[in-house]
């Protein structure tokens, strides 16, 4: 009996036990369930860290309500045992019981529902942002567009940096493989931004764990959410909805820096803009409209019609009919897409020059060798007259 009765006296005062070694867990400890990310990650903007509060808040309360509840049940199972000679209440109703598991409950809720309230409100409070950002998820990259009250939008795409050599194991991975881009969104720290976030093709999803913030991107639909960042420094995240046989190569990089950084940063994206403008104007000779074609070709067709245009999702590029065919139909495939396929219409992804010098290289590489190119103006041309 002698047992039994330090085994309930064990029982009894494990939940205290407990809350005593999680409070004085050492630094090290936290660490480490910081590494298993056995609680939620605190965020670095202002609608997170409320987030978090309030997930901490709601923790506490369920903590102390649980360490009461078995506190109880284990004293109530040790006190009125049947080996102490307690006998089994009979009774058919307690108004004051009921009364008591009724309200305590209700009030501990409503408790909880303030705060709740306050933070739902701003999570969907996008009014008065200092900047807005129109996101658009693609097969399989994103396209940032800072919106400009004076139409003279900053836009761009964001593309997975990590090489073919990495991902298929020919060279040892990057620390941050599958994480990097060739081109980051850039926020300025303390200010509000909103993102418009939508999809050209299929459902996408626009994830950042570090800000707090989760979209679906939609086609047709465009969902709002805003961050504040709080902190300097670079973010990771990638694409959480499933989106077609490259939805891991999708991640998302977004660079927070001082406004100044982020007023020099705009204005070279301005001015690389201009340039953009003036080279369109231009006519390349062969050599330049290659070289500018194999960096579009390597961000954004390699990965369906391989590093040799050997084809895979996409056709063979290799001695293949269209490269070697028409440059009108050519440029007709690279512009419209090939609906029922997995070609996309690049005509709304890439610009003209960009555009030209890629329908050039492919008629030129891989062996191809047609000798001829194509300008930004016969795009230009050809769209304009369809």
């Amino acid at each position: 009996m002698a047992l039994q009765a330090k085994r309930l006296r064990q029982l009894v005062l494990l939940p205290f036990v407990s809350l005593s070694a999680i409070m004085g867990m050492s630094s090290a400890a936290y660490a480490e369930a910081e590494r298993w990310q056995m609680n939620m990650p605190e965020s670095i903007t202002a609608i997170g860290k409320d987030i978090y509060d309030l997930h901490m808040l709601i923790l506490y309360i369920c903590i102390v309500a649980g360490i009461f509840t078995f506190a109880y049940l284990f004293y109530s199972i040790y006190a009125y045992r049947k080996s102490n000679g307690a006998e089994a209440a009979n009774f058919h109703e307690n108004l004051t019981a009921e009364i008591s598991w009724t309200v305590v409950p209700a009030i501990i809720l409503i408790i909880m529902a303030f705060p709740a309230t306050k933070t739902m409100i701003d999570i969907y409070d996008t009014e008065d942002s200092d900047l807005d950002i129109l996101i658009t998820g693609y097969q399989w990259k994103w396209k940032y567009e800072y919106l400009n009250e004076d139409g003279e939008n900053v836009a761009f795409f964001s593309n997975l940096a990590t090489s073919q050599d990495e991902i298929y194991g020919r060279v040892p991975k990057g620390e941050n493989y599958l994480l990097e881009v060739d081109e980051p969104m850039y926020l300025p720290v303390g200010k509000k931004a909103r993102f418009l976030v939508t999809a050209n093709d299929v459902i996408h999803s626009w994830w950042v764990p570090d800000l707090a913030v989760k979209k679906d991107a939609i086609p047709g639909f465009v969902n709002e959410m805003h961050a504040t960042p709080l902190v300097e420094g670079i973010y990771r995240g990638q694409c959480s909805e499933l989106c077609g046989k490259s939805h891991g190569f999708m991640p998302i990089v977004v660079n927070v820096t001082s406004q100044e950084e982020f007023d020099a940063w705009m204005a070279k994206k301005r001015a690389g803009a201009a340039e953009l403008k003036e080279l369109m104007a231009l006519t390349l000779t062969l050599p330049e409209l290659v070289e500018r074609g194999e960096a579009v070709y390597q961000k954004n067709c390699i990965a369906c019609h391989g590093a040799n245009g050997e084809g895979g999702i996409g056709k063979v590029l290799a001695g293949s009919s269209y490269p070697l065919g028409d440059q009108t139909a050519h440029i007709g495939i690279m512009v419209n897409g090939v609906p029922g396929s997995a070609m996309q219409a690049f005509g709304a992804q890439l610009n003209d020059l960009d555009l030209a010098a890629v329908i050039t290289y492919s008629r030129n590489a891989f062996g191809n060798n047609m000798g001829d190119s194509v300008q930004a103006i016969d795009v230009f041309n050809y769209k304009k007259g369809q």
